[in-house]
């Protein structure tokens, strides 16, 4: 027999960030310690809506196992000391133990019967124990209480198996009831358990499972905006926010005054995203509409007129102050806000924006060189970037930084490229974000994040576990992807080194040492890089084999190689020729162990003594120029295929050789020919870090 577990913690209004890590929190916490209890559920759900938090366990048993133990007491003979410390500590008398034999000797034991407590009892004291302690980002007290929750709690729901589990917290006691939607279906409902609670609660207004009111609040706006001819301009993140601002949604149309329409539709959907959780609507042209979808949580009676009518009162609020700005701030040139950026502070130990600016202005300009770019434009762009963090408009919505600066500098006649990197510098920022493939806009972006990375490393305020707190690993993934998707040919540690001088020219003092912190950022590039290619199927160890051969700055090429080595391994002379170098590799380490010797020397021609060991002398000195050759024209897929050539007569050789061969000279040479093998083939990776 089993039963289920349904609880309902209700409460004023849950921020809608923090509701799915409740659920999973809640979930978590509960079914963790039931299992420890010998209480393990069949299924677990769990579910979030503005003002309850649900948590929905089927299938556990009506009671803990019965448990039988055996607990081991003193040895037969021991000191009576010892026998009345284990009878006191076990409440129990001489004749309640047993004598069994062990391997060890005749040891006196308890048999102890738990039988197992219901599990109602169980659950009433996990809850009392994880409720109190359930880890809200932040929390409250009110009234005269404690306890702290999310917000004032209002009501418990707990029942097992239909029964109210006896359960108190926060000055409220379990119960088999609930409420509904808060204004329009208030009144208490009792309910037996989850399918009946469900039911009930949709019909009193509320969806309870978040993924529904996401499909419902984007079929009806889709509908909606189909409707008039338009489409919503999707955005996920406020999709899932608004789900968690409703617990009954409604969908609706509003629109947006004409007079606002010359704003920019980037001011235009932040500020509706941003403070009023308005979905933006776009034509068929993409071009943003005069038009904007809000979600109510109520029902109205009018077709919601009073609703839309409301929220476009305060929309045109917004909106002017938006236009506001948006006119104030073209009222000055971009470039004269500049020496403001002198009173802001980048980082304490690296100075003002003012001084990034000016490094990543000299820097972008040696960039340029490497991405094509015009050095004129890179430096003109490099030195606007950061301009518009002055202006009110940013200072509003710093999400728009960037991209006000675009239309900024377009408005004081600055060159399309020039505006175009001043928005995109900041990009990539994310692996989901577009990359940057225009020269000047390319230029710096690079020169800003490499200007981070050194700034920080020289520092020494490098990331830590899962500590990062100035995004230097995304700053890094930006770099590789820039160097990658724009394949360019650039070598890194330079820009480095360059970087760190510029630091040092501003007059920015306790760096640590050029060199090492090139080095390090090498490294820690390398390791962004790792996790880069491992996402589009490359083992960890082929890139861990081409790094070990040759720390190489140059990304792209770095890039080539690893795919050189990654088809080759895939391909059967590739697979079959890493199994023969380790079989190689492993008889000369041994062989170079026992005799206190290394046979790193070249092999004789005249000691070749069978057809096999002269193939593969001739195979070697053809396949070793020619990977080198290869290796120096960058055709990594060349070099890999002059090694491929070494399988037939590396094979041959180990059919028919005996490489510990009676003669001395013979054994020595076969050996110094085999370590060979490992030479060529480590000329273009580290084959000893491949595990395939």
């Amino acid at each position: 027999m089993s039963g289920q577990l349904l609880l309902e913690l209700l409460s004023e209004e849950i921020p809608a960030r923090m509701q799915a890590r409740a659920a999973e929190d809640l979930t978590r916490l509960v079914a963790d310690a039931l299992a420890a209890q010998g209480l393990k559920p069949a299924e677990t759900r769990a579910f979030a809506t503005p003002r309850r938090l649900v948590l929905v366990l089927d299938g556990l048993p009506l009671a803990q196992p019965d448990v039988n133990e055996e607990r081991r007491g003193p040895k037969v003979g021991a000191p009576q000391q010892a026998l009345d410390g284990f009878l006191k500590a076990n409440g129990v008398t001489l004749g309640d133990l047993a004598e069994r034999d062990t391997p060890k000797g005749r040891f006196y034991f308890l048999d102890i019967a738990k039988k197992g407590r219901d599990t109602a009892t169980v659950i009433a004291e996990v809850l009392a124990d994880v409720l109190p302690r359930f880890p809200w980002p932040k929390s409250m007290r009110w009234g005269e209480r404690s306890e702290r929750w999310v917000r004032p709690l209002e009501n418990i729901l707990c029942l097992f198996a239909g029964t109210v589990v006896p359960l108190a917290f926060a000055g409220r006691e379990a119960c088999d009831s609930t409420k509904g939607h808060r204004f329009l279906a208030p009144a208490r409902f009792a309910v037996s358990g989850f399918d009946d609670y469900a039911a009930k609660l949709e019909a009193a207004k509320v969806i309870l499972d978040p993924a529904k009111r996401r499909e419902i609040i984007a079929r009806d706006a889709d509908a909606i905006a189909a409707a008039a001819g338009l489409k919503v301009l999707p955005d996920a993140g406020l999709l899932a926010e608004v789900a968690g601002l409703v617990e009954w949604p409604v969908v609706l149309k509003g629109t947006i005054d004409d007079a606002f329409m010359s704003v920019p539709r980037e001011v235009l959907s932040t500020s509706m995203r941003t403070h009023q959780k308005y979905f933006s609507l776009i034509d068929a042209n993409g071009d943003l509409a005069p038009g904007f979808i809000v979600v109510a949580n109520m029902a109205p009676v009018d077709g919601g007129k009073r609703i839309v009518a409301g929220n476009e009162r305060v929309l045109r609020a917004r909106l002017s102050d938006a236009r506001f700005f948006w006119d104030t701030d073209r009222e000055a040139r971009l470039d004269s806000r500049l020496g403001a950026l002198g009173d802001r502070i980048f980082h304490a130990a690296l100075g003002s924006v003012l001084g990034k600016v000016e490094r990543i202005e000299a820097l972008a300009a040696k960039v340029a060189d490497a991405t094509g770019a015009d050095a004129a434009k890179a430096g003109r762009a490099a030195r606007l970037a950061k301009c518009d963090l002055s202006t009110a408009m940013v200072g509003e919505f710093p999400e728009l930084q960037g991209v006000m600066g675009r239309y900024y500098a377009l408005h004081d006649g600055e060159d399309a490229d020039v505006a175009d990197a001043v928005a995109q510098h900041y990009s990539p920022q994310g692996p989901s974000d577009a990359c940057p493939t225009a020269p000047v806009a390319v230029a710096v972006a690079l020169a800003d994040k490499i200007d981070s990375l050194v700034g920080f490393f020289a520092i020494d305020e490098k990331p830590t576990g899962s500590r990062d707190p100035y995004a230097l690993r995304r700053a890094a993934l930006g770099v590789i992807r820039l160097v990658l998707e724009n394949r360019l040919r650039i070598g890194l540690k330079p820009m480095f080194l360059a970087a760190h001088a510029l630091y040092v020219a501003g007059g920015v003092e306790g760096l640590r040492p050029a060199e090492t912190v090139a080095d390090e950022l090498i490294d820690f590039l390398a390791d962004r890089l790792k996790v880069h290619l491992r996402e589009e199927g490359v083992g960890h160890d082929v890139i861990a084999a081409v790094f070990a051969r040759d720390k190489d700055d140059d990304v792209v090429r770095f890039r080539a190689r690893v795919a050189a080595l990654d088809d080759f391994l895939k391909a059967e002379d590739g697979r079959n020729l890493l199994i023969a170098y380790r079989r190689a590799a492993n008889i000369v380490r041994i062989e170079e162990k026992k005799d206190g010797v290394r046979f790193d020397a070249a092999p004789e021609a005249g000691l070749l003594a069978s057809d096999e060991e002269s193939a593969l002398y001739a195979a070697l000195d053809k396949a070793i120029p020619d990977s080198g050759t290869a290796l120096a024209a960058e055709d990594f897929g060349g070099a890999m295929a002059a090694l491929a050539t070494l399988r037939g007569p590396v094979d041959a050789f180990f059919d028919k050789v005996t490489v510990n061969a009676d003669d001395p000279s013979l054994r020595g040479n076969r050996l110094r020919l085999l370590s060979r093998i490992g030479a060529a083939m480590e000329s273009v990776a580290d084959f000893s870090r491949l595990e395939g």
